[in-house]
């Protein structure tokens, strides 16, 4: 490359930096906001078919620019150093690729030459080979094998209920409502003791069969300081991060495709088929598959002793029993769905294709709805984090018969309607017992 082409190169790099150097008063997010603003632009960069610049690429020109004294030859192109440079690609490129590497571990080298294609950071003349590309990884000691190995060791809860691991395992085709479906196993297990909390085989992977599975496993064996889960959909979900958060139970995801962590649910998991499904006829039904877990869990893993603990699940586990916090008697509620709606002129609200009646002060303002799926009689309504009551499912025959002065509402005519004299009145916006008497106040 002639002195033209380089002082062209320099003066292109400089042009990029120029307004990153150290006599800018930038602030650490104007100068985060800077880079990926350039990272993210297009550039006609002279002498290449590339046009797109790394974020670490930007940093090295401006480290080279700094350490050199500000002089615009220290931007020039460097000379060919053979080892670990190879002749069918710029430093840049192989710089930006090495990059892209590290961030796809794992992934093929066709994936990774995709991916730099579909990211520009490499041209339709791209003329290197897998060959050379592999080369250039082995040398600059980006490959799989070459990276540093992460320290991974053994490690075993102090006393019971201080983690508990928490799986999903793919079962047999079982008979659900006549039909053959998959079904899935959702186990919690002590991380002490090798007890577990609770298990059952469910007809899918949705969010509240896992929950429903969580609740059982907390009334029965109290409350975990952490829980340690997958990084899949139904681990990932907002109610299940907000339910733990308020029981104070720390949720801890292990790091995606990397599942040593829960080695001691995944060992369990295994036992499950080796000993419980391998003896199972084809085509039972899901009521009969937990029936025999449950035996199975009961009777034989409880009651077996342990390869590392040298003790049984379930006699290490009641050696410390004392320790235990019990769940709250409100579990359930904090596993609510929770939603936001508007209160229409008319007092009501529409949620899962029916509509409540809310206090007369709500109307026209949101509310925020906490209900479960499965009981759509109980639904909670909050103002501004202030619990309203439990709202009331619409009766429109009831409301035909009411007869509205401003906030009072009185039920016409008692006699006839067959109403005994203590139910003639109603007060928007409360709620009453089996006696007629206010209970609380929406």
């Amino acid at each position: 490359m002639d002195e033209e082409a380089k002082k062209r190169i320099a003066e292109f790099r400089f042009g990029v930096i120029h307004d990153l150097l150290g006599d800018r008063k930038l602030t650490r997010g104007q100068r985060t906001r800077l880079l990926q603003e350039k990272a993210g632009s297009e550039w006609e960069i002279p002498h290449t078919g590339r046009t797109y610049i790394s974020k670490s690429t930007i940093l090295l020109w401006l480290r080279k620019y700094e350490r050199g004294g500000r002089q615009l030859q220290t931007l020039y192109p460097e000379g060919r150093r053979d080892r670990g440079r190879p002749r069918a690609m710029d430093e840049e490129t192989a710089q930006a690729l090495c990059e892209l590497k590290r961030q796809m571990k794992g992934a093929t080298l066709p994936v990774i030459i995709r991916e730099a294609q579909r990211r520009k950071i490499i041209g339709p003349d791209f003329k290197a080979g897998y060959a050379t590309v592999y080369r250039l990884f082995k040398h600059r000691g980006v490959m799989n094998r070459l990276e540093q190995i992460e320290d991974r060791r053994k490690f075993e809860a102090e006393l019971p209920n201080d983690i508990w691991q928490s799986d999903c395992m793919h079962g047999p085709m079982v008979e659900v409502e006549g039909k053959q479906r998959k079904s899935y196993l959702y186990a919690f297990l002590d991380d002490m003791s090798r007890l577990v909390t609770y298990a059952e085989f469910y007809p899918s992977e949705r969010l509240n069969y896992y929950t429903d599975g969580l609740r059982k496993a907390l009334k029965k064996r109290g409350l975990p300081r952490k829980l340690y889960v997958d990084n899949g959909p139904a681990f990932r979900a907002h109610l299940l991060s907000h339910a733990t958060a308020s029981l104070g139970i720390a949720l801890i995801r292990s790091k995606p495709y990397q599942p040593q962590g829960r080695g001691k649910i995944e060992r369990f998991f295994r036992t499950v088929r080796m000993q419980l499904l391998s003896g199972l006829s084809a085509g039972m039904s899901l009521k009969d598959l937990n029936r025999a877990l449950q035996q199975w869990i009961d009777t034989h893993y409880h009651a077996t002793v342990h390869s590392s603990t040298r003790q049984t699940p379930l006699n290490r586990y009641l050696k410390h029993a004392h320790l235990l916090r019990e769940a709250p008697k409100d579990l359930d509620d904090h596993f609510r769905q929770r939603v936001q709606r508007k209160v229409d002129r008319d007092r009501t609200v529409s949620l899962n294709g029916r509509l409540y009646e809310a206090p007369v002060h709500l109307i026209g303002s949101m509310a925020t709805l906490l209900f479960h799926e499965d009981d759509p009689s109980r639904v909670e309504a909050f103002r501004e984090g202030i619990s309203q009551g439990m709202l009331v499912p619409l009766d429109v025959r009831v409301n035909c018969k009411i007869r509205r002065h401003h906030d009072i509402v009185e039920l016409i005519p008692a006699a006839s309607i067959g109403l005994p004299e203590q139910e003639r009145r109603y007060e928007g916006g409360k709620l009453f017992d089996g006696k007629g008497e206010d209970t609380h106040e929406l």
